[in-house]
């Protein structure tokens, strides 16, 4: 009997821990600190592995460690949506370009040589979606001006759950730490689906300078610095980074994009930069700042939509590729 008791004991010792093992490789959700910095986030690292889990397969792109815990930003290679997953409860191995050219995600990544760039908006990467509907993306760039909620409002006045793409540097959290919070609550509450997309660190900018030396071409500008800091106050933030990358300016040349590809992050152009470009069209990629800085390109969206010649439905980024 004191031999069952000891087998029925330890089976529910097992029970438990399986149980505990279980919940704990379920969806990662760090809390959000206010202020909180990149620091919260440690040994950051770039990598490239192929990783399982109960018949799932992710592309791990990032490692890091966040309040204690081994953590990997992974993305799922069909649908391009990312997450952060316990690192414990994943097999990864490395694995390279070449392995996963067939994946989606590779795809979008290394698409063909493309033709002919609309003449009004000559910048790298993806510019242009499939199928019907647009595909709104707003720059915060660094500003001294607050977010511009009324666009913001607008554009959730659609409906719940309305698909929006942010493309957020750094600085501008460190520095706008309610509107980041307001967009915060604003996905969370489910008014919007945000996407993440970085824009730098820094935005670097000297006015009166070429584009051949200036924004991210700029001598001495770390690349990995700028796309890394921002993703690490994303997470310290409890927020999760997409594969997106916009080029400060939408300026860029081959190295860079090159170096961009290298960190398995997807160059996002536009086709329709409002404030400076042709309108819209089905399956443009529509450009504006909500940053305050630009608030011409804002009323053109607003005259567009409520004429009905904004392409609808407003459509996630990640369906663009």
């Amino acid at each position: 009997m004191k031999t069952l008791a000891k087998l029925s004991f330890c089976a529910t010792l097992l029970a438990a821990a399986t149980a505990g093992a279980q919940e704990d490789c379920g969806p990662v959700a760090i809390d959000p600190v206010a202020g909180a910095t990149g620091a919260r986030v440690e040994n950051y690292a770039a990598i490239f592995e192929s990783c399982v889990k109960d018949g799932e397969m992710r592309l791990a792109t990032r490692r890091m460690r966040v309040d204690g815990d081994s953590l990997l930003l992974i993305v799922d290679p069909q649908t391009l949506q990312t997450a952060l997953a316990r690192a414990a409860c994943w097999r990864c191995a490395a694995t390279t370009d070449a392995e996963q050219a067939d994946t989606r995600f590779l795809q979008a990544l290394r698409p063909p040589p493309e033709g002919s760039r609309p003449p009004a908006l000559v910048n790298a990467g993806l510019i242009h979606g499939k199928g019907a509907g647009s595909y709104v993306t707003g720059d915060l760039c660094p500003s001294q001006k607050p977010l511009d909620r009324d666009f913001i409002e607008e554009v959730a006045a659609q409906g719940p759950g309305t698909p929006l793409t942010l493309a957020v540097s750094g600085g501008w959290i460190a520095h706008h730490g309610a509107d980041f919070a307001w967009l915060q609550e604003k996905r969370r509450s489910g008014a919007l689906a945000i996407t993440w997309a970085d824009h730098s660190y820094s935005h670097p900018f000297t006015p009166g300078l070429k584009d051949a030396q200036n924004y991210l071409l700029r001598p001495g500008v770390d690349l990995d610095r700028e796309i890394f800091e921002t993703e690490k106050i994303l997470i310290a933030h409890g927020e999760t980074p997409s594969v997106f990358f916009r080029f400060p300016g939408l300026v860029s040349d081959a190295a860079l994009l090159e170096k961009l590809r290298e960190r398995h992050l997807v160059a996002l152009g536009a086709d329709a930069w409002l404030a400076l470009g042709p309108p819209p069209r089905d399956g443009s990629v529509v450009l504006v700042h909500p940053n305050g800085n630009e608030p011409g390109g804002l009323k053109i969206f607003s005259r567009l939509l409520k004429s009905g010649r904004m392409p609808l439905p407003l459509r996630p980024i990640v369906e663009a590729p």
